[in-house]
């Protein structure tokens, strides 16, 4: 048998990255049950789901059923996948959370078609994350991150003293903020030293505070800057 490589982020210790697979087969398990539970009627499975995300989102991935399931048994046999930032699946983990206790409280109060509805829709965005890859909950939290670094922290100009980098600088400089781990970070990296850019990357594990400064809310996260810092374009994020 050949051997699989080794993870390149640890599932219970690297959090603010996560293996792109396992939401997904996280989303197939919430969306298959839930599903289950408005159809036989079993409503409570939806009270069970939401517990298990409130406990999993409290207390981290050691306790969150599916994720232990990918990791100890799917994830060794099939290899590791691409690996993500982490906070975009785990706001849409905060989202079926929600939609998931409004669904129970509903059965509760009597109201069992609004739980129905409630849990169908859960059950029909779990799935098509799972099968497509296309989560809503993770592109609300991209478009409210975006909107609130647009309306908070507009990046005009980068100090670039602040981030390390010698001046002057000979033309324009790509400045990435980046994860270690992060697969699209590494792309992005390597497409734009092909492409004949000159590329500072910042670690926002190492300089969390240049990301919280810049309004880093998802990465990779790149600007185009003259010598003097300003900002001329936005290519990443």
């Amino acid at each position: 048998m050949t051997a699989r490589p080794p993870r390149t982020a640890h599932p219970y210790r690297d959090l603010d990255v996560i293996d792109a697979r396992a939401p997904r087969f996280n989303q197939a398990t919430i969306g298959t049950l839930a599903l289950l539970a408005v159809v036989s009627g079993w409503w409570p499975i939806l009270a069970l789901l939401a517990a298990q995300l409130a406990i999993g989102l409290k207390f981290g991935r050691r306790w969150c059923l599916p994720c232990v399931a990918y990791f100890e048994i799917v994830q060794p046999r099939f290899g590791e996948g691409p690996i993500e930032d982490s906070r975009p699946p785990r706001f849409a983990n905060q989202v079926g959370l929600t939609v998931l206790s409004a669904a129970s409280g509903a059965y509760l109060l009597g109201a069992p078609g609004v739980g129905a509805a409630l849990g169908l829709l859960v059950a029909a965005l779990a799935l098509l994350a799972a099968l497509t890859g296309l989560c809503a909950g993770c592109w609300i939290y991209r478009l409210a991150a975006r909107l609130r670094g647009i309306r908070a922290r507009r990046v005009d100009s980068l100090a670039l003293a602040e981030l390390g980098i010698p001046d002057p600088i000979p033309g324009d400089l790509v400045v990435a903020f980046t994860h270690p781990l992060c697969t699209d970070c590494r792309d992005l990296m390597a497409d734009l030293r092909v492409a004949g850019h000159q590329v500072t990357a910042i670690d926002v594990r190492d300089r969390p505070d240049l990301a919280r400064k810049y309004g880093v809310a998802v990465v990779p996260m790149a600007f185009t800057v003259d010598a003097s810092g300003t900002v001329l374009v936005r290519i990443a994020g």
